[in-house]
């Protein structure tokens, strides 16, 4: 079989050729989350109930999960059940259980993540930002964000296509005399605005920022800063949902300069 070289795979690289960098780490267990995975199973799924195959290691008990069926079956030598799930999902499940991951065993990916590990990722997809509320005195132009948080939250907006018309990320000071980032994010729709908040928690947990390093806003084109936040921020992209095509089909001969062709 041709290897090939996942999202996973790029991950675990930079993770092992940088062993002691907190934010190669993160960035492996954030594309862990975002993963589609194959997780092994005992036997076949009976409706909405799995029971995944778990393994003794001595020192921690695992479920088997791959980035691919391919590798799946690669390991088992041969067809196997599995259920597809994202690596966020499965860590709910496995939430409390004490049990660890084995990832792409046997493939040059192969990961062990640890119980403690999984508690770690459950945790932190599982934070739910706080509300607050702050006035703004003054805005200005963004400075001292790393630069992998700036990737970070441009990459997870860049998958919010449609929730939200633009987002601008600026320096801000308080009334209360505290300063610090805000993302103003504009025209997002109610439903959409705890999702986003999140993802954006996320961003900054998985870049090795704490959340509260950034203050995410939602206004709408009416509120009084936004002409501000348009000239002092820095406009980070949502893509917007292709529009559908509208086909305008006319009657034969009501075009006088089209006549209808007889035959």
């Amino acid at each position: 079989m041709t290897e090939t070289h996942s999202e996973l795979d790029k991950a675990h690289a930079a993770m092992e050729a940088a062993p002691n960098e907190d934010g190669a780490r993160l960035r492996y267990y954030q594309i862990l989350a975002d993963t589609e995975l194959c997780l092994l199973l005992r036997a076949e799924a009976q409706g909405d109930m799995i029971e995944p195959e778990s393994f003794d290691l001595g020192d921690m008990r695992v479920v088997l999960v791959f980035d691919s069926e391919e590798r799946l079956v690669q390991f088992t030598g041969a067809a196997a059940p599995y259920a597809a799930i994202s690596g966020r999902v499965l860590a709910g499940m496995l939430a409390g259980q004490g049990l660890g991951l084995g990832v792409n065993l046997e493939a040059p990916s192969a990961f062990l993540v640890p119980p403690e590990g999984v508690a770690w990722l459950v945790d932190t997809l599982g934070h739910t930002p706080q509300e607050a509320e702050a006035r703004i005195q003054a805005l200005h132009r963004p400075t001292g964000l790393p630069a992998v948080v700036l990737e970070a939250l441009a990459e997870r907006l860049s998958r919010m296509a449609g929730l939200a018309q633009a987002a601008f990320l600026v320096g801000a000071e308080y009334h209360s005399g505290g300063h610090g980032h805000v993302l103003a994010i504009l025209n997002a729709a109610p439903r959409a605005q705890a999702p986003l908040a999140k993802a954006m928690a996320e961003a900054l947990t998985f870049s090795g920022i704490e959340a509260g390093a950034l203050d995410v806003v939602f206004i709408d084109d009416s509120h009084p800063f936004l002409p501000q936040f348009r000239a002092q921020g820095l406009a980070l992209d949502i893509p917007q949902p292709p529009q559908p095509k509208v086909q305008v089909v006319t009657a034969p001969g009501s075009d006088p300069d089209k006549p209808p062709i007889l035959r």
